[in-house]
Formats: C-alpha cells, structure tokens, sequence
C-alpha cells in the first residue's frame, strides 16, 4: 500500500516541543519566531525533514503558519482547516487564528513588541515586505537569522530528501529541454537580463525533462537553477540524484553548497521571483530583477503531447474508477471503512500496471467526516459507512503520462432530501463552469462565480477555490493558473484546471464533486471574438442518486447526459463485464 493510516502527529507532542522552542528563542534573544509550512522550494507539499510546522504543532495540513510568541502562538489556518486544525494541534497551546482573514502583521501588532526571527531560507521576499509593512512604524522588528532555531530542538529530524531522479520522455513532454531553455533564454535577453533563478521543483523538473521523488506524492527533483541568456544552466542538487540521467549538454550539476556563491558572483540584472524565491536568494543578488518565474506559464500551457498524456491517464484512470464505484454500490451496507474505501481504490489503480505513486493522499470521509474539507482517514478517525451518509471520495493517481484527481460524492444507503438538494446546487454550479464560454484575456476571479451562484441563491458557499492548476505527469497542484477570487492570471489553451464545488456541513456531511478540465479554443460564433471554453479530461460517473431532476434545467440536463454517453462509449471496453453493466445503469440519461 502506497498510503499509511497511522496519524503522523499527535496533539500531545506540542506543548512539550512548544516550550523548548520558546526556551531557544529566549536565549537567542527574540520575541517570536514564525514557522510556515514551505520549505526553501515554497513546494505546498514537502518533505520530511521540512515538515516544521506539522512536527511542533500536529497540524499537517497543506497551508498555513504559526507564530510563537512567550505567552501566546498563533496558528494562522484557512477555511478548509479550520475542523481539521483542532482534532490535530492542542487547543490549550496553539489558538487557531483565521487567515488571510487576519494577517500577521496586524496579528504581530497585537500581540508583539519586540524583534521577531524568521528562518531567510523558508519565506519569500513579497512576504516579509508585506508584514514589514504592517509593521512600519512600531518597535517590533523582523530579523533573519542564519540557522533555524527549531531544527536546534528537533533531534531525531530526518535527513534532506535525496530520491532518484529519472528521464521525463520527449513523447510525453513534446518539447526538448534545449527547446525550452533556449525559448526562455531569449526572452531573458529581450528583457535585459543576464540571468533568471529557479527555485520552484516542478519548474527546475519541466525545465529539464526530468521527475524526481524527493516529495510524496509529487514527482519532482528538489535544488536550484540559474539560467543564463546564453541558455546555459547551472543546476545545484546533490548529485546522487541523479546518478541514473545523463544531462543535456549545456548544464552542469553543481554541488548546493555552490548556489550561494554563484549567485553572488552573477553580474547584470538576475530574473528573480519574489513571490517563489526565498528571501535569502533575494539577498545574495547583487542586481535582483523582480519578476514572475520564466517557467510558470510555459509550463502552465501543456504541449498537444503532455494533454494527449493526460488523455491517456484519464482513461485508465477512469477505468479504475468504475471498477471501484461500482464495487462501492455492492458493499456500501456491509459494514465497509473509510480505510476499506482507500485500499480498495488505491488496489484498483495499482492493477493498472501503470501506477507510479498516489497524487495526493486520499481524502475518503463518510457523514461527518466527509465535512473535514481536506480530511485524511487515520486508525484513530476511521470510521465505518451507516445508513444514510454520503460518504466523498477525493483521489488522484500519479502515471508516466499524466496526473488525476477526481472526487465523487456517493449515497450509502437512501440519502436525505436535503442532502439531495445540496448535492444538486453543486452540480448545478459544477455544469455551469463546464459549459462555459469565455472571451480571451479572462481569469480564473472572472469565472469563479459561475460554480457558485446555485448556492449562492440558497444562502450557501464553501470555503476553498473552486479550481487549482494541475500539473501533467508533475505536481497535482500547480500556478499560476486558479479558478478562485484570487485567481488573476488570464486563463491560455492547454491550462489545466480543476472544477470542484462543494458544500460542508459541519457535524453532518460532506459533498463535492470534481472534474479535471483543459482550456480550449471554443468554436466560433456571433460575431467572431475569440473565445475560449473547457474540455473536460476526467471520465466517471457522476451519482444520479442525489440528483433532484426537478432542479436542473434543460441545458443542464443536456450537460449531464451527453457526458455520460461519453463516459460510457470510452470506458465500456475497458472495465470488466460486471462493472461494465454497472456503468450502463450509472450512465442512463434522466
């Protein structure tokens, strides 16, 4: 089994952890230290030896921040955590703080008076200006300092990752790594710099055409990259990972130990992203140029290759879904687990032959559980399937050739009216952002709306984005691209996204449903503007069980039969006989 169940925190473990850490503070003489989730790569996922935040507190979700302080930390979580946040972190020790709704800044001026450290290896330029900012002008002062005071508490922390490092095919990458390097090169020098540095793993790993395993879960290669306008790459990893690849001509794999030097002796204006790039890059540079990383939206618009990939990874993918969805139906009321849910799922995909890794950890939650937005079943939480839950299933797979991730909301046993008509206004919002039509230039904010306004109209919304970037055989979420608020950067042809409304009801039940979707040029109509719309890449049926026929409309409806036709034309041949008589009754049209 790829997953583990046991809990890998335990709120116990922090107030113990949490007063050695103010003893080293005080004797360092500082106020406050803040511990973020990222590591040096602002990787949302990472490894074990990073995973700060998760060890002092027991918060292992994937966004967030703790500001300790002599008589108070904060722990800064989002709207998806903030269930999660107090089964995991002792509620005594640590006060969750709602953010972004509360910024730290304003949170320090509260609570703060004095010079408060930060590890320049594990923030980022934009966000160190943005509280410094907040700070402008009372006596607490933030300091970088030159070793992390936790890690002089951790005595059994794990060693930096070193996972092999493998050839990403051109077949499935479409593009060379020479390609690459060269197109962003010439840019480099259009705009006037020597030099851009890469920090970001999944970039440096689409740079290359290489994936790695330093990060469950995500196939990257964690170190960093200066490139030069002459297209030269100086590549900085430890060089055991990559004892299987032989290098491109034109880059040179360095020692990490290198990386600071080098960058110190760059001359010119250096390409640097302050909102990816730790601070202590920034300060090394001696003519820094602020701007986005050169690889974001490159990697962000996939080659024909990488979405024919995808394509492919769908449709076993899928294959593995029926087989699983269609099991489910027959042991829903036998006394099934959360944990009986993930194995199974995780074996089905496995039997693909493809398999290479999980793309998250399965989020598997019946009844209440299913309410914990990004929940992970452990021996502790486990719980068993009852009459009347909706149990969601939130799942991915990581193959060669591209990366899922789908959620399904399913009814065990006769579901309540009014889970019914919750799961329907999320259909409803879920149609309406796959249906859509969208002129060029516009951005994930502009769009978000859509999935939203079924639930709107009923007085109800859900607490995270609608959509995240996704990666093609790399990280299951990816920038810059986003359907949320947030979401500025104009969507492009080849953007992969994901479409995942959903409603939570704390104590009661959990509902989403979630399709991968691709940006692409819509026919032309009217007057012929340039629009743009989505494919949708992922195949399974969506349970009609919860549906309320009567609150769809007709082009609703029509959305929704005509995807299961085509669920059931590409997957048929693929399952087994049992599974494929199931699929025909899943994908009968209302």
């Amino acid at each position: 089994m790829l997953q583990s169940f046991t809990a890998a925190t335990s709120p116990e473990q922090g107030p113990l952890r949490l007063k050695a850490l103010r003893a080293e503070l005080a004797r360092r003489g500082l106020e406050g230290f803040i511990i973020p989730r990222a590591d040096a790569h602002q990787g949302e996922y990472v490894s074990a030896h990073d995973d700060r935040l998760s060890w002092l507190t027991g918060f292992t979700g994937s966004a967030g921040f703790c500001i300790v302080l002599a008589q108070v930390a904060g722990l800064f979580i989002d709207g998806r955590y903030r269930l999660q946040v107090r089964a995991q972190a002792d509620m005594a020790a640590f006060t969750p703080v709602h953010w972004p709704e509360t910024q730290p800044g304003d949170w320090l001026s509260a609570h703060a008076s004095g010079d408060i450290g930060y590890d320049p290896w594990l923030h980022t330029p934009d966000e160190i200006e943005k509280i410094e900012a907040a700070l402008a002008g009372s006596s607490i002062r933030l300091r970088a300092l030159d070793d992390n005071p936790l890690d002089a508490i951790w005595p059994d922390q794990p060693a930096p990752a070193c996972g092999a490092a493998r050839l990403h095919p051109l077949d499935l990458a479409g593009r060379s790594s020479a390609e690459k390097r060269a197109d962003l090169a010439r840019i480099l020098a259009e705009d006037g710099a020597s030099a851009a540095v890469i920090t970001l793993a999944d970039s440096l790993s689409w740079l290359l055409n290489l994936r790695g395993s330093d990060i469950p879960r995500n196939p990257v290669m964690q170190g960093f990259a200066i490139l030069h306008a002459d297209a030269r790459l100086d590549l900085f990893a430890d060089a055991r990972k990559l004892a299987d690849v032989i290098l491109d001509r034109g880059v040179t794999c360095h020692a990490p130990a290198a990386f600071l030097p080098a960058l110190a002796a760059l001359s010119g204006p250096v390409l640097v992203d302050p909102a990816s790039a730790p601070v202590a890059v920034m300060r090394a540079l001696k003519q820094p140029q602020r701007g986005a990383d050169p690889c974001l939206l490159p990697k962000a618009c996939k080659t024909e290759a990488e979405l024919d990939g995808m394509r492919a990874a769908h449709l076993r993918d899928g294959a593995a879904m029926v087989e699983f969805l269609s099991w489910f139906d027959s042991v829903a009321l036998s006394g099934q687990t959360e944990i009986d849910m993930v194995r199974k799922l995780e074996a089905l995909r496995a039997a693909t032959g493809a398999l290479v890794d999980l793309s998250f950890d399965t989020i598997a939650g019946t009844g209440p559980n299913g309410a914990i937005i990004h929940y992970r079943v452990t021996e502790g939480t486990n719980r068993t399937l009852q009459p009347g839950d909706l149990f969601l299933i939130d799942s991915g797979g990581q193959y060669a050739d591209g990366t899922t991730d789908i959620t399904r909301t399913l009814p065990v046993g006769t579901p309540s009216a009014q889970a019914c008509a919750a799961y329907t206004l999320v259909l409803k919002g879920m149609i309406a952002l796959s249906r859509a039509r969208f002129p060029v230039g516009l951005s994930g904010a502009h769009l978000d709306a859509l999935a939203r306004y079924p639930l709107w109209l009923a007085g109800m919304d859900y607490d995270h984005g609608t959509g995240h970037g996704v990666g093609a055989a790399l990280s299951v979420h990816e920038g810059p691209q986003r359907i949320s608020r947030i979401g500025t950067v104009p969507l492009r042809e080849g953007m992969i996204l994901s479409n995942e409304p959903g409603y939570y009801r704390p104590g009661a039940f959990g509902i989403r449903i979630e399709n991968l979707i691709v940006v692409a040029k819509a026919p032309e109509l009217g007057d012929g503007r340039a629009m743009l719309a989505f494919e949708t890449l992922t195949l399974a049926p969506i349970d009609r069980r919860l549906i309320h026929r009567d609150m769809l409309d007709g082009g609703e409806v029509e959305w929704l039969n005509a995807y299961h036709a085509r669920v059931l034309q590409s997957l048929s041949p693929l399952v087994g006989a049992g599974a494929r008589d199931w699929l025909k009754r899943a994908c009968a049209a209302i």
